[in-house]
């Protein structure tokens, strides 16, 4: 069930036809993967069939590199993935490695920590670094990392603090008691000046990177290069994190399951994660291609 209650008629499509893409763009959690965290077989033979087509497609998620093992046997052609919201371009084709860092620099992520723990006190706070996560001690351990470090989030990114020091992909932000929205506005009112900030969780975590730096500028900077513009992109998401990236690109579908900030900003919706609601538009996509080639 999504935060606004899922859709299980057929997708709303855009006005007009639809395009023929040359890139699908899409969001995994709660997007692409079930609930289970499983890619479904329909899906599986839709972004194959899609990159048969030669349809690229870019996996972009909130997801740090080391939990790509969901989808990584699912990336065919070029292999990439962008990560951590737009924080890293990774090849999945070699093992995670990293192609592209926009890191947060650690000065801005520690005025990011001093104005969020005076606007909002009781706020505990992770760093999600190209090596690992690291995490305060009152941070909730949603995913136990056994190499992690546990200390302030002040003296997380002031340690190590030099040209050697691994990139902060970004700062996450937990608070026990504030609404996820609320919570998502306190911070972008006080910090917003210093970072891009979002959420993806359906508790009040906010993922924190450098100003500038989101799903969709990172995935316009990759399709820049492919010569490939916004128009002939098709992008799939569901929580906030996505809503740039579903602004951007020519055609969009919020899910069924998808915030209300996610079908606001979508040209389109289509049906929900757990009834492959990504499989459902590109199976339409690649029929309506087929149809127009005979």
């Amino acid at each position: 069930m999504g935060e606004d209650g899922s859709v299980t008629s057929a997708p709303q499509r855009p006005d007009g036809p639809t395009p023929t893409p040359r890139l699908i763009a899409t969001d995994l959690d709660g997007t692409l993967l079930r609930d289970d965290k499983s890619v479904s077989l329909r899906t599986v033979a839709a972004l194959a069939a899609a990159e048969e087509a030669g349809i690229e497609v870019f996996f972009v998620t909130g997801r740090p590199a080391r939990w790509m093992d969901v989808v990584s046997d699912h990336v065919h052609g070029h292999g990439l993935a962008i990560c951590a919201n737009g924080a890293a371009v990774v090849d999945l084709h070699a093992e995670r490695e990293f192609v592209q860092v926009r890191a947060l620099p650690r000065a801005t992520a520690l005025t990011v920590v001093e104005t969020l723990r005076t606007a909002a006190p009781g706020t505990s706070f992770a760093v999600e670094m190209t090596t690992g996560i690291n995490y305060e001690p009152l941070y909730p351990p949603f995913f136990q990392d056994p190499g992690a470090h546990v200390a302030t989030a002040e003296k997380l990114l002031e340690e190590e603090a030099d040209d050697t020091a691994a990139p902060v992909l970004k700062l996450l932000a937990h608070h026990a008691e504030l609404a996820p929205d609320e919570f998502l506005a306190l911070a972008r009112s006080a910090a917003g000046a210093y970072a891009s900030i979002t959420r993806s969780s359906p508790t009040a975590l906010l993922e924190i990177s450098g100003l500038g730096v989101s799903k969709a500028s990172t995935l316009e900077l990759c399709c820049a290069e492919r010569g490939i513009s916004a128009a002939e992109v098709v992008a799939f998401g569901d929580m906030p994190n996505d809503v740039e990236m579903l602004r951007w690109a020519g055609t969009s579908y919020a899910m069924g399951n998808a915030h209300p900030d996610v079908i606001a900003a979508a040209s389109g919706r289509t049906v929900a994660n757990n009834e492959d609601g990504v499989a459902v538009v590109i199976e339409r996509i690649l029929a309506e291609r087929a149809a127009h080639q005979r």
